[in-house]
């Protein structure tokens, strides 16, 4: 399968859900929304001919400049039948981060969800136990978030801007 007929396959069904698509390193990445994420993740897995059996990564991107769309939640899902990646991408307002849980399809997802929920302060609607995984429980903040400058910030002599921020 190729990233051009997994893309009509995913217009034939998600019609206007479907919000953006572009390839990036011969990946197919999809933006929907997050009310339709687990839908669509949902669709394929269980669609015969598409087959993502296999949800590779969730992750998160914090974009602190983007009002209404300040972290995205990124899932990468693979089908092995067809040898295709596909990325998806739904963006969170900062105020409100939460999406529905993936871990009624894919047990995988647990973990996953958990080191998201940590670094970034995603969410998961529906988790069977959405609790810190990697850092302190009395933790108060979430340490992904651009929030904090990287270096002093009384020093003249480092800019932020070379350090991604």
């Amino acid at each position: 399968m190729t990233n051009n007929e997994l893309l009509d396959a995913l217009h034939e069904h998600l019609g206007t859900k479907l919000i953006a698509s572009e390839v990036l390193f011969d990946t197919l990445v999809i933006e929907v929304s997050a009310t339709e994420a687990y839908g669509v993740i949902e669709f394929l897995k269980n669609n015969s001919a598409l087959s993502f059996n296999f949800l590779t990564l969730i992750g998160a991107v914090h974009y602190p400049e983007e009002k209404g769309r300040e972290l995205c939640v990124v899932y990468h899902m693979h089908s092995w039948k067809n040898a295709i990646r596909l990325r998806i991408k739904s963006y969170l307002p900062q105020e409100d981060p939460s999406i529905k849980s993936l871990t009624p399809l894919f047990d995988g997802a647990n973990w996953q969800e958990r080191e998201t929920f940590d670094f970034f302060g995603v969410k998961f609607e529906g988790h069977p136990n959405l609790t810190r995984i990697l850092n302190m429980d009395d933790m108060d903040y979430h340490p992904m978030l651009k929030q904090y400058h990287l270096e002093d910030e009384t020093r003249e002599d480092k800019d932020d801007r070379f350090f991604g921020r």
